[in-house]
């Protein structure tokens, strides 16, 4: 079955993009990121930036992420997918990175959430890469099984990236 992603999420005033690869298919199903109660995005984005993101009804988690100047989307806009693994995604339709980016001039930090947003990523920012601090993020997919300790050890890199750019948290 093909799939429509969701719409990118952010306020012209941005300096973090955070970048899924696509959603998984009780994302898709809610019309919500990171919709999977299991999912641990909300959790981790929240202990980060020190905001219970999670225990926040959907539109006040946009809200807040607006506020916090974190702009939220993914690498793939349209793809068929049988399932919600990433290894289970064919024929992607790439989003418009590039587009996104023109609209936040103040972005420093782009992160992505887990290694096929990262390769994907990557490889449609191209040259443009080289303007930002880029991190790859361990998943928060429940389907990868790193303890929470240490993935948000490696989330926490967010915050000193923002440290090391200027942005005041």
């Amino acid at each position: 079955m093909r799939w429509q992603g969701l719409p990118p999420v952010y306020a012209p005033d941005a300096q973090w993009l955070l970048l899924g690869s696509f959603p998984g298919l009780a994302s898709l199903k809610a019309q919500q990121y990171y919709g999977h109660p299991r999912n641990q995005f909300w959790r981790l984005l929240g202990d980060v930036r020190g905001v219970d993101l999670a225990a926040l009804p959907y539109a006040e988690r946009l809200d807040a992420l607006r506020r916090h100047r974190i702009a939220l989307w993914d690498v793939i806009t349209e793809t068929e997918r049988q399932g919600s693994l990433d290894s289970a995604i064919r024929d992607p339709e790439a989003s418009d990175l590039a587009h996104l980016l023109q609209q936040l001039p103040d972005l420093q930090v782009i992160g992505f959430n887990g290694g096929t947003a990262g390769r994907l990523g990557h490889r449609q920012l191209g040259e443009l890469a080289k303007l930002y601090r880029v991190l790859v993020l361990p998943s928060s997919s429940p389907a990868h099984t790193m303890p929470y300790d240490e993935k948000l050890r490696a989330w926490q890199a967010l915050r000193a990236a923002g440290e090391r750019s200027g942005i005041q948290q």
